[in-house]
């Protein structure tokens, strides 16, 4: 009993020492209350420090929230796998006069038979339909004007809809077709084309079998409802998605040069494997006379770009988060305390030039006589 109970008193001490010495190496500066002087204007300062602060740190908590979207490029190193082309036009004539297909740079012919439908239609949209698509040309310009938008679109993973059905019922008969499906082709430079007459196999070349149609009925007008390569994926507005050109001629060829850039998305919300593509067009009326040679249709040339893209979107970690927050809090007590200091010491200067200014010196005192006396007399103690 009486080891454990000097063994307690050793741990006792020990603990005392532990914590006076722990007190001795506290570095932080301790100040009396009472050598602690209030005023106004170090409360007044204080008060707006302390709100600087709050709302300083609200603004940064609400970045810590957002994220962003970090983009890598490396080459793309995949030439085996097949091209996914996804199509939605609709041309101004009517299915048995026109002829969609693919022409790759290897002679590889793609017929529209393998994954296109070809659907009688109208040209005309229905109001509703018209909505739809004044909906998405907007979205369109704003894309063009404010290229961070498509950061926004993909972190929403918003999914554009399809052409909406007409809700009303038309009488008139249907004058166009809409050629919509999807097709598979290799990952080589190609074009993709719509123009009169069925595709039909050549072995020298590429060949139309075109119908018993007069020239003057050539209506090449179209709308292009969707076209998109690669998968399907939320998040994506792609160019020419709602675009409408109409023909001012009946001999006039349509081209739209277009760079496929393969890309991957990594959000918080979706991931897969797509593409993007920008695109140039162009357009002008066959005029051989002129010197303006062609086939008139609509004519897609792509190509495929050998860099790939990957969009990862990105959040502030937690630990940079408190390092900003702290370097608030120290900057603002440091920044507020060296004002307030400066700012006394400028008054205090001000203050106690007036306060010389308001004592004089007196220079002479005058008698009862009238008789002034410029010097004061010295005042001696004299005893007689």
């Amino acid at each position: 009993m009486k080891k454990r109970k000097v063994y307690l008193k050793m741990r006792r001490l020990n603990r005392k020492k532990t914590l006076s010495l722990v007190k001795e190496l506290d570095a932080f500066p301790k100040v009396p209350d009472s050598y602690v002087e209030t005023s106004a204007s170090g409360g007044t300062v204080s008060l707006i420090a302390f709100t600087t602060m709050a709302l300083l740190t609200i603004m940064e908590f609400s970045v810590y929230q957002d994220t962003w979207m970090k983009y890598e490029y490396e080459v793309d190193k995949d030439f085996s796998s097949k091209l996914r082309i996804n199509i939605d036009i609709t041309v101004a004539m009517k299915c048995q006069y026109v002829g969609a297909d693919v022409l790759d740079l290897a002679e590889t012919m793609v017929a529209s038979a393998d994954g296109l439908v070809y659907e009688p239609a109208i040209f005309d949209l229905s109001p509703k339909q018209k909505e739809w698509q004044r909906m998405l040309q907007l979205i369109q310009s704003r894309l063009q004007e404010e290229h961070s938008l498509q950061d926004v679109i993909f972190k929403s993973a918003f999914k554009t809809a399809s052409l909406p059905p007409r809700e009303d019922n038309p009488s008139q008969s249907p004058d166009a077709c809409r050629i919509h499906g999807h097709l598979y082709v290799n990952k080589v430079a190609g074009n993709f084309h719509i123009t009169v007459g069925k595709a039909i196999p050549h072995p020298r070349g590429h060949a139309h079998l075109a119908a018993l149609v007069n020239h003057d009925s050539y209506n090449f007008s179209h709308r292009i409802d969707h076209l998109s390569f690669g998968e399907l994926v939320p998040g994506i507005i792609n160019p020419l998605d709602g675009t409408e050109k109409i023909a001012i001629d009946h001999n006039q060829m349509f081209q739209y040069f277009i760079t496929v850039v393969p890309t991957k998305l990594h959000t918080y919300k979706i991931s897969a494997d797509t593409h993007q593509f920008s695109v140039t067009e162009r357009e002008r009326i066959i005029n051989h006379a002129a010197g303006s040679h062609g086939v008139s249709g609509i004519f897609m040339k792509y190509d495929l770009s050998s860099l790939m893209v990957t969009v990862t979107e990105e959040h502030m970690p937690f630990w940079q988060f408190f390092v900003r927050l702290c370097g608030i809090v120290g900057g603002i007590f440091s920044t507020t305390g060296m004002l307030h200091g400066i700012g006394k010491f400028i008054v205090e200067i001000i203050c106690c030039r007036f306060r010389l200014g308001s004592y004089k010196p007196v220079t002479s005192v005058p008698f009862e006589d009238g008789h002034t006396d410029n010097h004061l007399p010295l005042l001696e103690n004299n005893t007689h």
